[in-house]
């Protein structure tokens, strides 16, 4: 689930409009409505964390839009597939941690690095011995 949807649910789960959670974060209302609509996300970490704060949700819930990526590497490639989609997403995020890249920079490094792995996922499906593609089924 992206961003803006992730904010949306959790403010219409909460009764608020846009205008009340704008005003409870700091933000605009023309931001908010930005936000929700996926046209830009928060630049400041600070902000994600009033957000979080406000709407009553973990603030990595807000800053992670990788579970399609892992649900598609389990349904792929069963339960280990998942696993290591979410370990390359571990360290991958903690590549970025407290660096000042902007979103649109850190989203085509994301995009880039998720190619990567689907390709080496697949070239290297080859050398899978069975008995272990058997278990990526499960």
């Amino acid at each position: 689930m992206k961003f803006g949807e992730k904010i949306k649910n959790a403010r219409v789960a909460k009764d608020m409009t846009q205008a009340e959670l704008a005003q409870a974060v700091g933000v605009s209302l023309r931001t908010m409505v930005s936000y929700e609509n996926g046209d830009c996300y928060p630049k400041k970490r600070e902000v994600y964390g009033k957000l979080a704060a406000v709407l009553g949700v973990e603030m990595n819930y807000l800053l992670t839009e990788n579970e399609e990526f892992i649900n598609a590497a389990g349904e792929k490639y069963g339960y280990r597939g998942k696993k290591h989609a979410q370990q390359l997403i571990t360290e991958v995020s903690g590549l970025f941690a407290g660096g000042d890249m902007d979103d649109e920079d850190l989203d085509a490094v994301m995009r880039a690095i998720t190619d990567a792995y689907w390709i080496a996922k697949e070239k290297n499906k080859k050398y899978t011995p069975k008995k272990y593609r058997n278990a990526d089924k499960e």
